[in-house]
């Protein structure tokens, strides 16, 4: 057992081994280390990897968010700010930050308690009863844990309402759905590539999508709104045609439209690179240790809901919901730290239990009962590659004391 207070099995590590030193050194050695050839590199092989024609490396997945929802302010059927935008009451804050923070309006429906995404019937239910189906603009499920919402009958909703199918993909690094990855279904989607993610580097993201007139608008976004989106001039390379003047002054210069500057670095791209070549090794251990914990801890079905297990699912983490009412959550996760198995809460009910939304609350009290429970209920733990055989039995052997 782990010495009280000493975390042994964190929810996520990362390991420097010689080609990520190599990767960085090659950085270093280069003498560029804002976005540079390992950006784009980056860049095309996600989309590949993805499904998508491109992709837009951004600073972190929030990023993301916010330039996607952006370029769609400025290309053809795209969406209007003040719009309403269905996303979930249940995963981390930032995607229904961007949402307000692009100028519309988060609109909350409940999720599946199995894998916790948004449903076609809590969709379909809001767009029955709401006053005006022309005021949502946007659909925007989150694949949360790696588990894909049901993307054909989300689709289906998006072309029978003339909205935008936005995938937040960001803790689905190679799910499939129907035989495609997340990230490849929707108008566009978001990733992020954050320490626990299967692909870490710290703090990146990207943008996917096979639309080019918004992967356009996404690099200027990204970029101040600069005129020139051209990958070749985002990195201040000489001899692109676009860099030539318009109206007198450099295409690299004038801004088009208002942006960000949600440029990344090529150190993060570069990390990203070497673990994309080992992507499916790192999805097949993660799917490996949710199996032999899932039969280790069996016996506490009943006390504990453990996660779905699928071998198309890409797990950021190992989910658990407390089913026993005899057993408190945040006094749980706290037993489990003192033992040396690190936890997070599996983010709370937004408009619910986040102070942050508090003036949501009074109109979604009693409308949201499995996200309401899971954000006071569930939790998770990790389940990365860097897991040995004895952290998983230590996982089994503390979950079995703490819910004796």
């Amino acid at each position: 057992m782990a010495k009280k207070g000493r975390m042994k099995v964190r929810v996520g590590d990362l390991v420097i081994g010689p080609e990520e030193r190599e990767a960085i050194m090659g950085v270093l050695d280069s003498g560029k280390i804002s976005e540079g050839r390992c950006t784009r590199s980056f860049e095309l092989e996600w989309a590949t990897y993805i499904g998508t024609k491109d992709a837009v490396a951004t600073n972190s997945g929030t990023s993301a968010l916010i330039s996607g929802l952006t370029a769609l302010h400025y290309v053809p059927d795209g969406i209007a700010p003040g719009s309403k935008i269905v996303t979930t009451p249940l995963t981390y804050a930032a995607t229904s930050n961007a949402i307000i923070l692009t100028g519309h309006e988060p609109v909350f429906v409940d999720v599946d308690a199995d894998t916790f995404g948004i449903t076609t019937e809590s969709i379909r239910e809001e767009l029955e009863h709401c006053d005006d189906p022309s005021e949502y603009s946007t659909l925007l499920p989150v694949h949360l844990m790696g588990y894909p919402c049901d993307l054909n009958g989300i689709l289906r909703i998006a072309r029978e309402n003339d909205m935008v199918l936005f995938e937040d993909s960001a803790q689905a690094h190679g799910s499939i759905y129907d035989g495609r990855r997340t990230g490849s279904i929707g108008r566009l989607a978001a990733f992020s590539f954050y320490i626990a993610h299967n692909i870490q580097v710290g703090e990146l993201g990207a943008v996917t999508s096979s639309d080019e007139a918004l992967i356009r608008r996404v690099r200027q976004v990204k970029a101040n709104g600069r005129m020139c989106d051209c990958p070749r001039c985002m990195r201040e390379e000489v001899g692109c045609v676009k860099r030539t003047s318009v109206n007198d002054h450099d295409a690299r210069f004038t801004h088009e439209i208002m942006g960000y500057n949600f440029k990344t670095m090529e150190f993060q791209t570069a990390l990203a690179n070497v673990q994309l070549k080992i992507i499916e090794s790192i999805i097949k251990r993660r799917q490996e240790n949710v199996r032999y914990l899932n039969d280790g801890l069996s016996a506490l079905s009943g006390t504990i809901k453990l996660p779905t297990f699928s071998n198309k699912v890409s797990y950021l983490g190992y989910p658990v919901v407390i089913e026993d009412s005899r057993f408190v959550r945040n006094r749980v996760l706290l037993q489990l730290e003192d033992l040396g198995v690190e936890t997070r809460p599996l983010f709370g009910c937004i408009p619910l239990q986040q102070p942050s939304y508090s003036a949501f609350k009074h109109r979604y009290e009693g409308c949201l009962p499995n996200a309401e429970y899971l954000g006071a209920h569930a939790f998770y733990i990790g389940c990365h590659q860097y897991l040995t055989e004895d952290d998983l039995d230590m996982i089994i052997r503390t979950f079995k004391e703490v819910f004796a």
